[in-house]
């Protein structure tokens, strides 16, 4: 199986509908042993079905914005599961009112708490693991559409994912020379937790599945199969890349409406 022997970090699993999860189970299908983490004890409560089913017994706290949960979070999965070979980070939060009002209304308090926790988590979360990942590993981050073009209702969380993918570059650059790798997925719309919070959603699924080529929207198994494919050793000359997985709805710069008397 292609992921035989490697061990595995996910972080931001809050259901069996989350994206992390889809990844999550692809990589277990292909042969992976798999770490995670939880925010609180709500999560830990629906976590800890989710990592039995993929056959894991190692969860560990974690909140993102934590100092002293980072500082500790690598010696406890050295000593309990070992090193690892690759992280899953699926970790983003804006305040709604940022999500519902116009951007130009986006408060230095919520501008600030979306990008501690959406974008810098991933420098933070790749510093406190770096001691434990080997060398050929691979770490893999969520964006979105809304990060590179104007989404209803996206707001900061745009700005976030275009601030997201630019650190998956840079971070490519400083990691390369360990031949550790560093890709993003931007997903298309799917109907998660997270989502929920987006106004407009229902509709937005509904304008993407009449767009997109493939003609439906992308699911988690969808984004969970290239990120398997990502984080094995398949992908061991991709690093820096957005890859999209959206039924290929990025591609499309108009939609198909015919005009009377063509």
């Amino acid at each position: 199986m292609i992921m035989n022997g490697k061990k595995g970090l996910i972080v931001g699993i809050a259901n069996n509908k989350s994206i992390a999860y889809g990844i999550a189970k692809a990589c277990k299908e292909q042969g992976a042993e798999l770490a995670f983490t939880f925010l609180n004890d709500s999560i830990k409560k629906r976590l800890e079905p989710i990592a039995s089913e993929l056959g894991s017994n190692f969860i560990y706290e974690l909140d993102i914005n934590n100092d002293e949960h980072l500082k500790n979070l690598a010696p406890m999965i050295e000593k309990e599961f070992g090193k690892i070979d690759f992280v899953v980070h699926a970790v983003a939060y804006a305040p709604k009112d940022a999500l519902s009002d116009d951007f130009i209304n986006t408060t230095k308090e919520a501008f600030e708490i979306t990008m501690n926790t959406s974008v810098y988590s991933l420098l933070s979360l790749t510093k406190s693991v770096l001691p434990i990942l080997n060398d050929n590993g691979s770490i893999l981050t969520l964006s979105y559409l809304g990060g590179v073009r104007f989404v209803p209702h996206y707001n900061i969380m745009g700005v976030a994912k275009a601030a997201l993918e630019s650190s998956v570059k840079y971070l490519a650059h400083d990691l390369g020379k360990k031949n550790i790798r560093v890709n993003a997925i931007s997903a298309g719309p799917i109907k998660t937790l997270a989502a929920s919070g987006i106004g407009d959603f229902r509709m937005i699924l509904k304008y993407n599945e009449a767009n997109a080529p493939l003609k439906r929207n992308t699911t988690i198994d969808d984004v969970g199969k290239s990120g398997m494919y990502l984080l094995s050793d398949l992908a061991s000359g991709v690093t820096g890349e957005i890859h999209y997985v959206d039924c290929g709805y990025n591609i499309m710069g108009m939609t198909d409406v015919a005009q009377d008397g063509d």
